[in-house]
C-alpha cells in the first residue's frame, strides 16, 4: 500500500464542507423552512465531524508507518511530536473557545495526546480500546448528570473556566468529548492500517459499513416508534433512542462511524477513477487546507453572518445557500493557492510553530545534560 491514502483529502473536504453546513445552520437558528431541508441537512450533525476525527486517526497511522522500520528512537520522537501536535491544539483551542463554544480543536489535541501512546499498537488493542472508549460513556452516564454544566436553550456551559468544569467538559459531556469520541480516532487509526487501495477490501468494508448503518438506523427508529406508542416522553425518547450525537451513545457512535466509513470508501473509488481530472485534484486541495477552512468559517464566516445581521431566526434555505456561497469561495482560494504554495497559511503556521516547539524542546534538553 501506498505511503498515502488517495482519497483521504477528498474525504476531509467533504467533511469541512459538512462542518460548514452545520454550524452555519446552528448560528444562524435555522429551524425554519422546508422539512426536507430540515431533515437532510440534520443528517450532518455529529457525523460530519465524526468523519473529521476518523480521518485523523487514518493520517496517525500513515504517519506512524513510516517509522515502523527506523527504531525505537525515531518512533519515540515521533510520539513526542505528534505530543506537542496535541498539546499545541489544546492550547489553541482553549485561546479559540471564547469566539467559538463548539469548538473542536482542544478535543482533537486530547485525541492526539492519548494517540501518540497508542501509534504502534496492534490491531486488536485499538479495536479493544475501541470498544472500552464507547461502552464508558454510558457507565458515565450512571454516575454524573450529563446535563451538569449546560443552559441547554443557549447552549452555554457556565462553569467552563472551573477545573471541574473544564475536564468535565473535555472529557465527559462538551460537544466532542473524549469519552466516546476518542473511539473515532482509534477506528480511524485502524481502519489506515486496512489495504483500502484493494478493490476486495474496499467492498468488504463497504458493505459491512452500509448493513451496519441501515440494521442500527432502523432499530432505533422502530425502537423510537414503540416508545412514543407506549407513551414515553419526548424527551426521555430523544435522549436514550436518538442516533444523534447529544448524547453520544453507541449507536450514534457506530452509525457515525460506518457513515465515515461509506464516505472514505466512496471517495477512495472516485480518487482511482478520476485521478487524473481537475475537479477531484482541487477538491483534494480543498481537503489539505482543512485547518485554515475550519478556522476561518468561524472567524471570517460568521463573522459576515454577523455584520449582516443573520445570526439567529434564519430559514433553512438561507443557511444552506450562506454554506454554499462559504464552500465554493473556499474551493476558489484552494484553486488560487495551492497553484504557488504547498501548505494552508493555518497549515503552515501551525508547522511553524510545532517546528520552534521541537528546537525549543531540543535547546533545554541538551541545556540539562
Amino acid at each position: 500500500m501506498s505511503a498515502r491514502i488517495h482519497g483521504i483529502d477528498l474525504a476531509r473536504a467533504l467533511a469541512i464542507f459538512g462542518m460548514v453546513v452545520v454550524n452555519f445552520k446552528l448560528v444562524m437558528g435555522a429551524t425554519t423552512g422546508s422539512p426536507l431541508l430540515l431533515s437532510l441537512s440534520g443528517l450532518l450533525e455529529g457525523r460530519a465531524a465524526a468523519l473529521f476525527v476518523v480521518l485523523a486517526g487514518a493520517g496517525l497511522t500513515l504517519t506512524a508507518r513510516k517509522m515502523q522500520n527506523h527504531g525505537l528512537l525515531h518512533q519515540k520522537q515521533l510520539q513526542n511530536k505528534i505530543v506537542m501536535r496535541g498539546i499545541l491544539l489544546l492550547c489553541l483551542g482553549l485561546l479559540y473557545l471564547p469566539v467559538w463554544p463548539a469548538d473542536i480543536l482542544h478535543f482533537y489535541g486530547c485525541y492526539f495526546i492519548l494517540a501518540s501512546w497508542l501509534l504502534f499498537a496492534s490491531h486488536r488493542t485499538l479495536l479493544t480500546l475501541c470498544a472500552v472508549v464507547v461502552s464508558t460513556f454510558p457507565a458515565l452516564l450512571l454516575i454524573i448528570d450529563y446535563s451538569k454544566g449546560w443552559h441547554w436553550e443557549t447552549l452555554t456551559y457556565l462553569d467552563l473556566w472551573t477545573l471541574d468544569g473544564l475536564v468535565r467538559r473535555i472529557f465527559y459531556n462538551g460537544f466532542h468529548p473524549v469519552f466516546p469520541w476518542f473511539a473515532f480516532l482509534l477506528f480511524g487509526m485502524w481502519l489506515g492500517r486496512q489495504p483500502l487501495h484493494n478493490i476486495a477490501t474496499q467492498r468488504k468494508l463497504f458493505v459491512r459499513a452500509l448493513v451496519t448503518l441501515i440494521a442500527v438506523e432502523a432499530a432505533f427508529y422502530l425502537l423510537r416508534s414503540f416508545a412514543v406508542e407506549s407513551g414515553m416522553q419526548d424527551q426521555d425518547i430523544r435522549f436514550l433512542l436518538s442516533t444523534g450525537p447529544i448524547p453520544p451513545l453507541p449507536q450514534y457512535l457506530v452509525c457515525a462511524t460506518a457513515t465515515a466509513v461509506l464516505i472514505l470508501i466512496s471517495c477512495i473509488k472516485l480518487s482511482q477513477r478520476f485521478a487524473h481530472t481537475a475537479i477531484l485534484k482541487t477538491l483534494e486541495n480543498t481537503g489539505k487546507l482543512s485547518l485554515t477552512f475550519y478556522i476561518t468559517h468561524i472567524i471570517i464566516g460568521m463573522g459576515i453572518l454577523e455584520s449582516l445581521n443573520m445570526l439567529g431566526d434564519q430559514s433553512i434555505e438561507l443557511a444552506l445557500l450562506s454554506s454554499l456561497i462559504f464552500c465554493l469561495s473556499a474551493w476558489c482560494f484552494a484553486i488560487l493557492w495551492s497553484r504557488k504554495f504547498t501548505q494552508g497559511p493555518m497549515e503552515w503556521l501551525f508547522r511553524y510553530l510545532i517546528n520552534r516547539a521541537e528546537a525549543y524542546s531540543g535547546h533545554f534538553i541538551h541545556a540539562r545534560k
